[in-house]
């Protein structure tokens, strides 16, 4: 695997990432805003990259960004938002082809971080409000999107989940936002709390892609002069011990029930023992070979599916299922001896090789894509904790047995969370 090459340079306004590989006839460039989750925020900011891509200064159109972006080669442009451990961050992506293989688009480069800065640093303001109609019209795009989540009953059960067992932490926090706080929510009042993004955010900055390094680095730092004063940090989570297992049951009418568990696992990405605790997570759930995949769904026929995943930034992991109303208990039970199982050390050899490999195929999977080479190196931002990617092969290759069952006694039951039926199943999804 071609090695990957990664450059950091920290600079007063933003932190620069520069990514080389030869594998796209495209570049990537991404702005990464972030701050600690704020309750009292959180609605804004998640309203903010829907208003921001309806218009800028310059363009004051959504029509008028798209054809811009048309006479950029066809870029692509999207605004997100989502959270990272215990942090809210806005994500601005511009994917456009390389100006290598295009004749004579010598400034192409310059051109789309003209284009970023725009929509970042310009957008269709008029007496330190944004646009009343653009506003209104945007809250009820993020008011039926949040409306929305009570219908994906998986994405409603891990979001109730989450909201009991991280009571009173920031990651209880939801980054989509909340219906009770559209009312509050004024032209003016966002404009605030844009400008408190743009100027006090951490940022950094990512370019993913086949370019001169001295010139990329230079356009980048000419274009992208946004007058920063950043004042927060991302923040990394603290460990809280769990003192009881919570349970909780909510009845709807649905059909087929949500059974979610949470852990606690004090293994966040920075920790030595992280890795160890990826592959016991491939053992235990991540897979279709994982021990709750063979034996929650295929040998017990008890769920429709059975997973689990790490909140690498948190130190969680988080247990789905679906499965019959009437089934809880049997469900339940199976779930937690397959961790108790592992605690005891009943891990195969194949187990443990299946899952390594298929470990090594999502991370190369990964970085094969330029969104997630940002998102890769993104984590390490957060983390704090910059390694090679051979490095991180390496690691996971040399996890033993012994580390598995060790990092597997660490992890602690936290929260089960039930979605059933109110009446005995016959409902609808």
């Amino acid at each position: 695997m071609p090695k990957l090459s990664h450059q950091h340079y920290e600079k007063n306004e933003y932190n620069l990432h520069l990514i080389q590989t030869k594998k796209f006839k495209t570049n990537t460039i991404a702005l990464k805003f972030a701050r600690p989750l704020d309750r009292n925020t959180i609605t804004e900011r998640a309203l903010l990259p829907f208003v921001l891509q309806k218009g800028t200064k310059l363009y004051p159109s959504e029509k008028a960004l798209r054809l811009r972006l048309d006479e950029l080669y066809g870029a692509k442009f999207s605004i997100n938002s989502g959270k990272k451990g215990e942090n809210h961050v806005i994500t601005f992506v511009l994917d456009v082809p390389n100006e290598k293989f295009i004749p004579d688009a010598n400034e192409l480069v310059k051109e789309c971080l003209e284009f970023l800065y725009e929509v970042a640093a310009n957008p269709k303001v008029e007496n330190n409000e944004f646009d009343s109609k653009i506003v209104t019209k945007e809250k009820e795009t993020l008011t039926n999107k949040i409306k929305s989540i009570v219908d994906e009953k998986m994405q409603y059960a891990n979001m109730r989940l989450i909201d009991e067992m991280c009571e009173g932490e920031k990651y209880s926090v939801h980054a989509h936002g909340y219906l009770d706080d559209m009312d509050q929510i004024t032209p003016s009042s966002l404009y605030k709390t844009y400008e408190q993004v743009i100027k006090e955010d951490a940022l950094d900055v990512f370019f993913v892609g086949d370019f001169e390094e001295e010139k990329i680095k230079s356009t980048i730092e000419e274009v992208l002069s946004f007058k920063r004063n950043p004042s927060v940090e991302v923040v990394r989570a603290e460990h809280k011990k769990v003192e009881k297992v919570n349970e909780i049951t909510e009845k709807q009418k649905v059909q087929q029930a949500k059974l979610h568990l949470g852990y606690r696992t004090g293994i966040t990405y920075r920790d030595p023992d992280y890795r160890a605790l990826t592959v016991f997570n491939g053992v235990f759930g991540a897979f279709p070979h994982s021990k709750l995949f063979m034996n929650v769904r295929e040998k017990h026929s008890l769920a429709y599916y059975a997973a689990s995943r790490l909140e690498s930034n948190k130190g969680l992991m988080l247990v789905f299922s679906g499965i019959a109303p009437d089934k809880f208990d049997q469900a339940k039970e199976i779930i937690i001896q397959q961790h108790e199982d592992m605690k005891n050390g009943q891990i195969t050899e194949e187990e443990i090789n299946q899952t390594k490999k298929a470990i090594t195929h999502q991370l190369k999977e990964t970085i094969d894509r330029a969104g997630g080479m940002v998102e890769y190196f993104y984590q390490q931002v957060v983390a704090g904790e910059y390694e090679d990617i051979d490095d991180v092969l390496n690691t996971i290759n040399n996890v033993t047995k012994e580390d598995i069952v060790r990092v597997a006694n660490q992890v602690e039951l936290d929260t089960v969370y039930f979605l059933t039926a109110e009446d005995g199943g016959e409902g609808h999804e």
